[in-house]
C-alpha cells in the first residue's frame, strides 16, 4: 500500500477562529530558504503562525519578523548526534510546546520530526504533520559506523512516531518506501506533496544569454550533491576542447559531514574547471545567466533548484536517484543519468551544450511540467488541506470521547 499522493485543492479555515500553527526548522536560513512562502500563506489563510528555529544571524531573524511570523530562537543543531546536547533540545522543545500550546506543530527534516515528535508526544500535542525534507547524509553513507547511527535513528522515530494523529509527509515516494520497510511510517498516515513549489512569476522562462553555454549546479557545497562529478565531467568536457563554462553557485555547510572544504573549491577554481560564484540571493537571475542545470546528486527529498531551473525554461542532467526522477522526464525535460558516473554526465551534458535547438525543447517541456505539477500554489493548498483534515480528525475523535 502507498501513500496518497497530494493534489490541489484549497484549505482556508473557517473566520473568527485562530487556531497557532508552529514551524519547527534547524535553522533560520533554511527556513527563510524553503519555508517562508508556505508560512506566509498559512498565516494568510487565518493561522496563527510561528517559527521555533536556530538564529544565525539578524538578517534572516529580521526577514522572518517583518513578514508577521513570530519568531522563537532555540539551541538545537543540526549536526551530530550528542545523547545530552538531543535530551536539552527536546527538553527546551517541551517548554516551547507547552508554552505555546499550537493546534498544529510541523516539523521540517530528520532532527525537528525526532525531537519534535518527542515534545509533542510529551505535552500531548497531538496535530503534528513531520515534513522529510530529504533523508540526508544517514541514508547516502555507507560506512558501518553510519548504518549503525541509521538503525538507531530508526528506532528512536519508530517511537517518537507513536503520536496520535501525526502525519508523515514525503517529497517523494522512494523515501517513503524507505522509512516504511523500516516500520517507522504507515501509508494511512503518509502523504506525499512534492517539495516546496516555485512561484512561477519570479521564476519565468527567457531566451538564453550569449555566449559559450553556462552549466549551473546549484546547492550547498557538498560530496553528497555530486560536485566532485560534476568537477570530473567539466575537465572531460575541457579535453575535448568544447567551449563551456561550469559554475557553482551556493554556500559551505561545515555542519554537514559531506562538507566539500573552502581549500578544495578554490582550487577547483584556480585550474579554471569550474567558478565558484558563492552563495547568491538573486537566484532567478543566476538561472536566467545559464543554459543548462546539472546536479549529479546522490539523493534528494525533491530538489527545489531543478525545478526552478525548469521554471525558467532550463533543461537539466540529474542523476537517476530518489527525488531528481521526481522532477526530471529522461529525454523530455533533461536527462537523467547514473549515480557516481561523471562520463556519462559528461556526454549528455556534450548532447546540450551542443545542441541548442535541444535545450530549448527541453526547457520548454520542463516549464510546462513545472506549470502542471510543482508551483508554490499546488504545494500550499495541498498542505493546507492536510491541516484541514488532521483539524476535523481530531474534532470528530473528541466528540466520540
Amino acid at each position: 500500500m502507498t501513500p496518497a499522493v497530494s493534489q490541489s485543492v484549497s484549505g482556508t479555515i473557517p473566520a473568527g477562529s485562530k487556531p497557532r500553527v508552529l514551524f519547527l526548522v534547524t535553522e533560520d536560513w533554511i527556513f527563510c530558504l524553503h519555508r517562508l512562502s508556505l508560512a506566509k500563506a498559512v498565516r494568510d489563510s487565518g493561522y496563527d503562525v510561528v517559527v521555533a528555529t536556530h538564529v544565525t544571524g539578524q538578517m534572516h531573524a529580521e526577514k522572518i519578523v517583518a513578514e508577521g511570523l513570530r519568531l522563537i530562537p532555540i539551541g538545537m543543531s543540526r549536526g551530530g548526534m550528542n545523547p545530552f546536547a538531543d535530551i536539552a533540545a527536546t527538553s527546551e522543545l517541551v517548554g516551547v510546546y507547552r508554552r505555546e500550546r499550537p493546534v498544529i506543530v510541523h516539523h521540517v527534516a530528520l532532527k525537528p520530526v525526532l525531537y519534535g515528535s518527542w515534545a509533542a508526544r510529551i505535552t500531548g500535542t497531538r496535530v503534528v504533520v513531520n515534513a522529510f525534507s530529504g533523508l540526508g547524509y544517514l541514508f547516502t553513507a555507507t560506512g558501518w559506523k553510519t548504518r549503525l547511527v541509521r538503525e538507531f535513528f530508526c528506532f528512536l522515530l519508530r517511537h517518537a512516531f507513536a503520536v496520535t494523529g501525526a502525519t508523515a509527509v514525503f517529497e517523494n515516494g522512494d523515501d517513503y518506501e524507505t522509512l516504511r520497510s523500516k516500520g517507522v511510517v504507515t501509508a494511512a498516515r503518509s502523504i506525499v506533496i512534492r517539495g516546496a513549489g516555485v512561484n512561477e512569476d519570479k521564476f519565468f522562462a527567457t531566451p538564453e544569454p550569449p555566449g559559450d553555454p553556462v552549466v549551473l549546479l546549484a546547492g550547498r557545497m557538498l560530496w553528497d550533491k555530486g560536485i566532485g562529478e560534476f568537477t570530473e565531467a567539466a575537465k572531460i568536457v575541457r579535453s575535448r576542447n568544447i567551449a563551456a563554462r561550469f559554475v557553482l553557485v551556493g554556500r559551505r555547510d561545515p555542519s554537514n559531514p559531506s562538507s566539500i572544504p573552502e581549500e578544495q573549491l578554490r582550487e577547483w577554481q584556480a585550474e579554471g574547471l569550474v567558478e565558484w560564484w558563492g552563495e547568491r540571493n538573486d537566484m532567478p537571475e543566476v538561472m536566467r545567466q545559464a543554459h543548462i542545470f546539472a546536479l549529479p546528486s546522490y539523493r534528494e527529498g525533491l530538489p527545489t533548484a531543478v525545478v526552478e531551473a525548469e521554471a525558467c525554461g532550463r533543461p537539466v542532467v540529474a542523476t537517476d536517484v530518489p527525488g531528481c526522477r521526481e522532477v526530471v522526464r529522461d529525454g523530455e525535460t533533461g536527462f537523467l543519468v547514473p549515480v557516481r558516473n561523471p562520463q556519462a554526465l559528461a556526454e549528455a551534458l556534450i548532447k546540450l551544450i551542443e545542441d541548442p535547438g535541444l535545450r530549448r525543447r527541453m526547457g520548454e517541456c520542463g516549464r510546462k511540467m513545472v506549470l502542471e505539477s510543482f508551483t508554490e500554489r499546488h504545494v500550499f493548498s495541498q498542505v493546507l488541506e492536510l491541516y484541514r483534515t488532521m483539524l476535523a480528525r481530531k474534532a470528530a475523535g473528541a466528540g466520540r470521547n
